[in-house]
């Protein structure tokens, strides 16, 4: 069953601004401090410079390492890393033979650097992949791994030290990752046992010493994707912890409406109360029986507000909701912990794409001093928008989905039926050299662009509908690789290009051009997708939330494809330049026209010819790195390039006057003998720039030559 969840909390705060991080720097609770640790910094070092920054390791009994920042000559505690739990050990004991080949299913992934659907919607890996991940052996109790109970005194007899607390927030990650098959009571009480440790609300403030500033946020999306997978016991099931409480109930369209209350325990200053409504109307839409699990954190918006340094503060209990796909509305009841009447409310939803509260999310249908309801919605299954690729967000919109879903089943057509055409006329339009270097780069590039848009619907329905972990990660692989691979085959025809118009007189062997250009097209963009998912994959960045893609969020992995693009795009509109240069002459002889209107005319064909053959239209995707919140800029750049393919069939292949020329033959060949006339070409370098005068039109763009003696000018 697909679920969705949405995350929503009552928030106060009406003024945002922004917070140095060094203004959050404050002194550890005495659980969290480690034996001597601030001595070498401070009686080492001198802090002389504000910023300065000093990295010391911890003491014996701990693992990692500590950083201090100077401030106002003092040195300030600014990440702990020290940390006395062994994870992989741990996560080895309840693992092993869990993750068999054997045991079957499939696994699933969360968490803030692994890539999990957005909205907390479940991204799979595959059973085996946990002890390979962790280099497990053979040990671990079947006891322990049905229901990760032998962990338990482990991790509740550590301290809660931010070190610790990144190790834990690790650890219910991978278990999310690998270990969510069939998640009962036993599980979920373990695991919720796990999180309670580090949600505590003793332990808040060592959150701010915490390295990744993403790690609460990680926390609330494992949680959600383990909590998701929780099998119902007779319908219904409630596990309630200090700090975390889950409830789980299934639903048909014939319930009569469904709620989830919660009550618990806030700050030792008593309990504050949630409470969760899905509207009999909507559960009328659900076609069959489903599942709607709500979890509870008291203490989980002072954690996110201390860890991520955010400016805003949180009046309430945040809940979070998963829902079948058909539910759309759902209302939330929150009690305020702030009950002055001059605290403004406000309901917001957590962005898990972006990491951040959006208000777009929900709205106020009620408020009073003590209270607010909310209206919540989250989003139905959409399809990857095509502008995804160049942009750090995905939006969700319907135009757009509608534009990719046309112009990549248009492209895929159009470059199959590209590709197809080319191999009927390979023979008749490739007999010199100068064509034949052409119609190899064009073939290559609709060879890339086709894999690529292949790969980019097969993404989008790995990771909504398969939800494998390890099939998403090799889509994005060779999608960032067939991508890349259509940049440099563009790349490598615009240096053809230029070639034949600045060297007409040097002459390059079909054999050295082969080895260039496949070295070019195919190595570069393989040597830059390997060390991509090399560098980023270990530590979980190489995927983005939401999205079988590139992560921009965490490591700024997309950058492996929009720099190479973007530098590339740049080198082509040089060589679409020099061509308007070129061709913008007034040529000399009997059949050159020195006409304005001529000219113009010649000039538009070309860069129209040139713009999709080249990805000049790719450019436009600078436009959402920039503002990526645009609908406009990212209407228009699904627009240009999804029907790439389209318009490479049409100026590459359709207006070519020697492919149309070997077609109308191929067609009489059935009934007739056909014999091409073969051109005979001089010596030397008039030889060749002669072969070129007569091929000129198989060029991705017309250009007219003079004869000016012994000389050719273009």
């Amino acid at each position: 069953m697909d679920v969705r969840v949405t995350h929503c909390l009552l928030l106060w705060a009406v003024q945002f601004f922004p917070v140095a991080p060094r203004t959050a720097l404050r002194l550890l609770s005495k659980e969290s401090k480690t034996d001597n640790q601030q001595e070498g910094c401070i009686n080492l070092i001198p802090c002389k410079d504000n910023g300065a920054i000093c990295i010391q390791p911890c003491s014996p009994s701990f693992h990692g390492e500590t950083s201090f920042v100077c401030e106002d000559r003092k040195w300030q505690m600014f990440t702990d890393a020290c940390a006395s739990l062994d994870v992989q050990s741990l996560f080895q004991r309840i693992s092993v033979r869990d993750l068999l080949p054997s045991s079957g299913g499939h696994v699933s992934v969360a968490g803030g650097h692994l890539p999990f659907a957005g909205k907390g919607k479940p991204v799979h890996g595959k059973p085996g992949d946990a002890g390979k991940y962790f280099g497990s052996d053979d040990l671990g109790n079947s006891n322990c791994q049905a229901d990760f109970s032998c962990i338990i005194p482990d991790i509740l007899s550590s301290p809660a030290i931010p070190g610790n607390i990144a190790d834990i927030v690790e650890l219910l990650k991978k278990i999310s990752l690998l270990l969510s098959e069939n998640v009962d009571r036993g599980k979920m009480q373990s695991y919720s046992r796990i999180a309670n440790h580090i949600l505590n609300s003793s332990v808040i403030s060592n959150w701010a010493f915490v390295k990744d500033r993403n790690a609460s946020s990680i926390l609330l999306d494992s949680v959600n994707l383990f909590a998701g997978k929780l099998l119902l016991r007779n319908g219904s099931e409630s596990i309630q912890e200090h700090f975390i409480s889950t409830k789980g109930y299934s639903v048909h369209k014939n319930t009569s409406g469904k709620s989830f209350d919660f009550s618990m325990e806030f700050n030792n200053t008593g309990n504050i109360t949630g409470h969760v409504v899905i509207p009999e109307e909507e559960l009328l839409k659900l076609p069959k029986t489903s599942k709607a699990i709500s979890i509870a954190f008291p203490t989980l918006g002072a954690i996110i507000e201390t860890n991520r340094l955010d400016p805003v503060s949180v009046n309430g209990m945040v809940l979070s909701v998963s829902l079948p796909e058909e539910l759309r509305h759902i209302l939330l009841t929150f009690e305020k912990v702030n009950k002055l009447e001059n605290i403004k409310a406000q309901c917001v939803g957590w962005h898990s794409t972006e990491r951040r509260w959006d208000n777009r999310a929900c709205k106020i249908k009620s408020d009073n001093i003590s209270s607010v309801v909310c209206i919540c919605k989250h989003h139905r299954r959409t399809f990857k928008s095509f502008s995804i690729l160049m942009s750090r967000t995905m939006l969700r919109n319907a135009v757009l989905d509608y534009i990719t879903r046309v112009g990549l089943c248009l492209s895929i057509f159009s470059l199959v039926l590209c590709l197809i055409i080319e191999a009927v006329v390979w023979h008749h339009v490739t007999k010199t050299e100068i064509t034949y270097m052409r119609h190899f780069c064009l073939v290559n590039i609709a060879t890339s662009l086709l894999l690529a848009d292949v790969l980019f619907i097969l993404a989008a329905i790995v990771h909504n509908t398969v939800l494998n972990y390890k099939l998403c990660v090799a889509a994005t692989f060779f999608l960032h690789f067939f991508y890349l691979a259509l940049f440099f085959w563009m790349f490598t025809l615009g240096v053809l290009i230029l070639y034949g118009l600045l060297f007409i007189f040097f002459k390059i062997t079909r054999s050295v051009f082969i080895a260039t250009a496949f070295f070019t097209g195919y190595g570069c963009p393989l040597v830059i997708s390997i060390l991509t998912v090399a560098i980023t994959e270990p530590k979980n960045g190489y995927l983005r939330s939401g999205a079988c893609w590139l992560n921009w969020y965490e490591t700024k992995a997309l950058l492996a494809f929009v720099v190479p693009a973007l530098g590339i795009i740049v080198v082509n509109v040089v060589v679409v330049v020099v061509v308007v240069v070129k061709t913008g002459r007034s040529s000399v002889g009997e059949s050159c026209k020195s006409q304005d209107l001529s000219n113009m005319i010649r000039i538009s064909k070309n860069v129209a010819l040139l713009t999709p053959l080249l990805g000049l239209t790719w450019g436009f995707g600078l436009a959402t790195i920039v503002d990526s919140h645009s609908l406009a800029f990212h209407i228009t750049f699904a627009l240009l390039n999804a029907f790439q393919g389209f318009f490479i069939l049409l100026f590459g292949t359709l207006l070519d006057r020697k492919t149309r020329e070997a077609l109308r033959m191929n067609c009489l060949s059935s009934k007739r003998k056909c014999s091409l006339t073969k051109v005979k070409c001089g010596k030397a370098s008039s030889e060749y720039a002669s072969e070129l005068n007569q091929q000129i039109e198989d060029l991705p763009y017309p250009v007219q030559c003079a004869n000016k003696g012994n000389g050719w000018s273009m």
